[in-house]
C-alpha cells in the first residue's frame, strides 16, 4: 500500500472519529447546548493533535534520535510549576487562576519567554547551534522546575491543591472560546511556517555535515525551527495541559508507517495519528470510564509501554 493511501484511511478514520464525537448521544432537545460545548473541544484537540505530532517530528529530525520529545526542554516541568507557584504564592482564587485568558498569556508567554531566553545564551556564536548542550540544560532546568514544583504541592493547603492538581493532566472538557481564539492563532500560524519547511528537514534529516554541503544554514534553520516547537508546545500545554508521551507514540508510529522519510508524508501522517488518538482517547474517557480516568492518563500509560519497547528494540539492535 502506498503512503498516500495510507495517509488518506488515517484521514478517513480522523474525520468517521471527529462525526462521532460530535454526534454520539445527541437529540433533538441538547443539540444547541451539546455542540456548543463540543465544537470547541474537537477544535481544541484538532490543534494540539497537529501541535504536538509536528513539534515532536520536528525535533526528532533536529536531534536524530527518535526517543527524545520536546519536554525534555523543560516547558512541561516549567507549567506545572508556573501553576503551582501561583497557587502557592497568590492562592487559588487569584485573577491569574480564575480568569483562563490571563493564565493562558501568563503561562504561555514565561514558557516562550524562557525558551528564547535559553536559545540567546546556547544557539549563538559562530561555532554553531550547541545542540546537546542545550538538551542538557533543558533536563536541568526540567528537574529544578519539577523539584520546585513537588516541594510546594507538599506543603500547600489541600484545598488549595486541588487547583493545581486539575492543571496537572491534560484536559479538553472545559475549554473556552477566548481561550481557543488566540491559541488557534498561534498554532495554526506556527504549523503553516513548519510544513512550508518540509524539504528543509528532508535535508537537515540527513545530518550537519551533508545539510551545510547542500547549501541549507543550518545554524539559522536549526534555532528558528526550535524556536517554532517551543511556540507550539508552549502554546498547546498552556491551552489544554501537558499532554507527555503522546508525540513520542505518534512521531514513531507515522516514521514506521510510512516507507519513505519525506516531511511532507511524514508531518500530516503525524498530525492525524494524534488526533485519532486524542479524539479517540477522549471517547473512551467520556463513555468507558466516564470521565473517571483523564485522557492523558490513558495517553501516558500507552507511550509509556511504547517508550520502554522503544528502548528495548534499540538495545536488541545494538
Amino acid at each position: 500500500m502506498s503512503d498516500r493511501k495510507k495517509l488518506l484511511i488515517l484521514c478517513v478514520i480522523a474525520i468517521a472519529l471527529a462525526v462521532l464525537m460530535l454526534s454520539l448521544g445527541l437529540n433533538s432537545f441538547i443539540l444547541r447546548y451539546a455542540l456548543s460545548r463540543r465544537i470547541p473541544r474537537l477544535a481544541a484537540i484538532l490543534l494540539t493533535g497537529c501541535a504536538i505530532a509536528a513539534s515532536t517530528v520536528v525535533f526528532q529530525t533536529i536531534t536524530h534520535n527518535r526517543i527524545l520529545t520536546p519536554s525534555i526542554m523543560g516547558l512541561d516541568s516549567l507549567y506545572l510549576f508556573v501553576q503551582t507557584a501561583t497557587v502557592f504564592v497568590l492562592g487559588s482564587q487569584s485573577q491569574i487562576m480564575t480568569n483562563a485568558v490571563l493564565n493562558f498569556v501568563a503561562s504561555g508567554g514565561l514558557m516562550i519567554g524562557a525558551t528564547l531566553l535559553l536559545f540567546r545564551f546556547l544557539l549563538r556564536g559562530d561555532e554553531g547551534a550547541n545542540l546537546f548542550q542545550l538538551l542538557l540544560v533543558g533536563v536541568i532546568m526540567g528537574t529544578l522546575f519539577s523539584s520546585g514544583a513537588s516541594f510546594m504541592q507538599m506543603v500547600i493547603d489541600p484545598n488549595e491543591f486541588q487547583a493545581v492538581q486539575n492543571r496537572m493532566f491534560a484536559s479538553f472538557n472545559n475549554v473556552q472560546i477566548n481561550v481557543l481564539i488566540p491559541a488557534a492563532v498561534i498554532l495554526v500560524l506556527t504549523l503553516i511556517y513548519i510544513f512550508r519547511q518540509a524539504q528543509i528537514l528532508d535535508v537537515l534529516a540527513l545530518g550537519r555535515e551533508h545539510a551545510v554541503n547542500l547549501g541549507i544554514p543550518y545554524d539559522r534553520v536549526t534555532a528558528k525551527l526550535l524556536a517554532a516547537v517551543s511556540l507550539l508546545v508552549a502554546a498547546s500545554t498552556a491551552l489544554v495541559g501537558p499532554v507527555t508521551f503522546l508525540g513520542l507514540l505518534i512521531a514513531n508510529l507515522a516514521r514506521e508507517m510510512l516507507r519513505g522519510y519525506e516531511h511532507r508524508l511524514l508531518l500530516p501522517t503525524a498530525a492525524l495519528m494524534g488526533i485519532i488518538a486524542l479524539v479517540g482517547g477522549q471517547l473512551v474517557a467520556e463513555h468507558l470510564f466516564n470521565l473517571s480516568a483523564p485522557i492523558s492518563v490513558i495517553i501516558n500509560f500507552i507511550g509509556g509501554i511504547y517508550f520502554i519497547s522503544l528502548l528495548l528494540r534499540a538495545r536488541t539492535a545494538d
